[in-house]
């Protein structure tokens, strides 16, 4: 395919962010086309339908990406919002340092391990370690 060069503004920087295809637009992806069929070799043409195709496989290929990426930010979302409702009740579950707890729920945190409950006696369970819900929030 073309090279970098082709992907540059008027000025010389470049119109798309270092994070791959997710910043590419329409306009850089026709501008990719473009210099890929002027630097093609005249006596051997490049099939213009496999190019075409080539880069409809990498826009599904992306919008696959972006689609994964959305999904697991609903997750996350999702599994914060359940976990504030859990706030004053009592849960039982592994906590972050492999011990058994029962307690009420004080507050909530999203961490890089995912959303993890903080408890009244100072401990740590994350969401996905919860095993019981007491809905009568007494422990």
């Amino acid at each position: 395919m073309a090279t970098v060069d082709a992907l540059t503004n008027s000025s010389g920087t470049s119109s798309t962010k270092a994070t791959g295809y997710s910043a590419m637009t329409a306009e850089d992806f026709t501008k990719l086309i473009f210099a890929e069929l002027a630097r093609q070799d005249p006596s051997n043409p490049t099939d213009t339908n496999a190019l075409l195709q080539q880069v409809s496989m990498i826009r599904g290929i992306q919008s696959d990406l972006d689609l994964s990426t959305n999904l697991k930010s609903l997750v996350s979302q999702n599994e914060m919002a359940s976990a504030s409702g859990l706030i004053g009740l009592s849960v039982s579950g592994v906590s972050m340092e492999n011990a058994r707890v029962t307690d009420i729920v004080k507050s909530v945190s999203r961490t890089n391990e995912g959303t993890v409950l903080n408890m009244l006696g100072g401990a740590r369970i994350r969401m996905s370690n919860v095993d019981t819900i007491n809905p009568e929030g007494v422990a």
